[in-house]
């Protein structure tokens, strides 16, 4: 397990000592990790320890008198955020005085003895039509030279979506994995690694996608005559990119259920990867939704329903959505909030103030727009649970489970799941654009904390967008916050001992944005703004482990021209040279100065 330490502020009134950790253990703003050793951390994490526990000691006892004398339960760590201003008290302000720093980079309790991580691997995303509708790899023979290049580059791997459109194309249960088995096979001559998604959704409707992949055929047809399976909005537009959630147990594909045909699926692509499954093949990325992220299709922009940066729209008016949120209203004795989403929500392309719900002061933050939000993201949350659990026993079996928890291997192939970096109106209070996608994340409520303890629970590690975007790229307007969202869950994951890994959302080449994933992937030392008792932003400094991997986007005839390649060798090697250490920079006359060994041309 991650050995944490939990650093508490003095009480008001209380004298500061040698108790406070000294400012060169954090890494983050410059500082040098050699000023600082892991043994010398963890020795005075130590003499901590007396310190944290008499903090310990008093919250706890603010908390069993806030609760009229009752005995207090502490949970080790708390939230970054709280569920509401109502919990805004005593507790709160003390709890949020502490500052977690982690020590270890190991997986909390897979019985995995992993090595300090020292580097961040990269893997190279294929372009989305390397293989192609008929179930043939696309031009092979470039493929096989691009792979060497990218050894040579020093990239890990490479990531393939398998996607459901092509692989069970030709009818329910009959599965077509050759030409996945053909580029694992190029993968392995060429000493490269592959992760490979589990891609249950459709292509082409989203920023990026150049090619069209739709759901299998028999799925299509059997949405016609039942277009309940798929998620719909509040003018009952029906989205085809994937299944909605909430048939996932109702057996509308050809006398199956959708959670059948996706353990069903991962079940034969198993089988079909061979010995390979663990060596070659490391990672398998679960895809849970749009784009094979966790969350709801909020914001469609491939048919021009959504423009950023809107907030979207909730995706909860198909049949069996209506018929939950029914459920879940009745069950608190408020049967009136069942009826639909929130009234007063706007459209795809609204503003968070030009609506009642996402405004200030909105109804988001009223005892109707929290019932909402939690049913609206715990029915996310379950789904992932319920497709984690199906691909766990699909790769690893049933015995793979020891309680709650599954426990990895070592030399298995590693399960992950991906969220997306939605960073537009993330500076505002409400922000709007993670509530329509299914991210009860606000000012007040840190919710990426359930999707981490979801991947903690199935020793699955946490992919997330965005890290090659800076604030100022974006427009000012939009109060977007790419970095700060990506420090909150780097935070979060870290406190919860869960490997985080990182993609770029967008395909660049520039040296910007080589410097900004440099930065947000190998930097160990994160300032955090959080509330304090008033309610006034502080910043909190944390130590964080290197992410566990980056997935680059994505391999193209652009990439791979000398002006551009030669840029990317000195970034992969940028990753390599991690160790934890400040903030890496791209230094602009150097970056095209590579050795003539190095294959600048392809």
């Amino acid at each position: 397990m991650a050995s944490a330490a939990v650093l508490s502020a003095p009480a008001p009134g209380s004298a500061k000592g040698s108790s406070q950790i000294p400012e060169n253990a954090f890494l983050g703003g410059g500082a040098n990790h050699s000023q600082i050793s892991p043994p010398q951390l963890a020795s005075q994490l130590s003499l901590e320890q007396k310190f944290a526990e008499e903090i310990r000691n008093r919250a706890e006892a603010a908390i069993a008198a806030a609760n009229g004398g009752q005995t207090a339960v502490f949970i080790e760590p708390p939230p970054l955020f709280h569920s509401s201003r109502e919990q805004v008290g005593l507790a709160e302000s003390l709890l949020r005085k502490q500052m977690y720093i982690e020590t270890d980079v190991t997986v909390d309790d897979t019985g995995v003895n992993a090595p300090l991580q020292t580097d961040v691997p990269v893997y190279v995303m294929l372009p989305l039509d390397t293989v192609r509708n008929d179930g043939f790899v696309n031009n092979p023979r470039a493929m096989e030279m691009a792979f060497r290049a990218l050894k040579q580059a020093g990239c890990t791997g490479v990531m393939i979506d398998v996607w459901w459109g092509i692989a069970e194309r030709n009818g329910p249960g009959q599965y077509d994995f050759g030409a996945y088995k053909h580029l694992l096979n190029m993968c392995k001559e060429a000493g490269l690694k592959m992760q490979a998604v589990m891609s249950f959704h459709a292509c082409g409707g989203n920023v990026g996608d150049n090619v069209n992949i739709s759901l299998p055929r028999w799925v299509l047809e059997a949405g016609q005559a039942n277009p309940e399976i798929f998620y719909t909005d509040r003018q009952g537009h029906r989205n085809q990119e994937c299944l909605s959630l909430f048939s996932d147990e109702n057996p509308v594909l050809a006398g199956r259920t959708p959670l059948a045909c996706y353990s069903d699926y991962m079940t034969a692509f198993r089988a079909a990867m061979g010995e390979d499954f663990g060596t070659v093949l490391t990672e398998v990325a679960v895809g849970m939704g749009p784009c094979g992220e966790l969350r709801y299709p909020a914001y469609p922009e491939g048919d021009g329903r959504w423009r950023f940066p809107g907030v979207g729209e909730f995706q909860c008016y198909d049949k069996r959505a209506l018929e939950s949120l029914a459920q879940a209203a009745a069950a608190i004795g408020k049967p009136e909030w069942g009826k639909g989403g929130p009234h007063d929500a706007g459209g795809y392309n609204s503003l968070p103030h030009e609506t009642g719900f996402f405004n200030n002061g909105g109804s988001w933050d009223t005892p109707y727009g929290r019932f909402f939000l939690e049913w609206y993201s715990q029915s996310l949350i379950k789904h992932g649970d319920r497709v984690m659990a199906a691909a766990c026993k699909a790769f690893y079996g049933a015995e793979s489970f020891e309680g709650p928890k599954r426990k990895q291997k070592q030399g298995e192939a590693k399960v992950s799941l991906k969220c997306a970096g939605i960073h537009w109106w993330y500076k505002s209070r409400s922000h709007g654009a993670e509530l329509t996608a299914g991210y009860y994340n606000t000012r007040y409520r840190n919710g990426y904390a359930p999707i981490v303890e979801l991947c903690q629970r199935y020793s699955a590690d946490f992919n997330f967008t965005c890290v090659e975007m800076k604030d100022c790229e974006q427009p000012e307007f939009a109060r977007c916050g790419p970095e700060e969202l990506l420090k909150q869950v780097r935070v979060c994951a870290a406190q919860k001992g869960v490997p985080m890994a990182g993609e770029n959302a967008l395909s660049r080449l520039d040296d910007q944005a080589y410097e900004q994933i440099l930065n947000t992937t190998c930097c160990t030392g994160i300032e955090l703004d959080e509330l304090d008792e008033e309610g006034q932003a502080r910043k909190v400094k944390h130590v964080v482990p290197l992410m566990s991997a980056l997935t680059f986007l994505r391999l193209s005839p652009q990439l791979l021209e000398e002006r551009h390649f030669s840029r990317f060798v000195q970034f992969v090697r940028g990753m390599k040279e991690a160790n934890g250490n400040k903030p890496l920079q791209v230094t602009h006359p150097n970056l095209v100065t590579i050795p003539a060994a190095q294959p600048a041309k392809v």
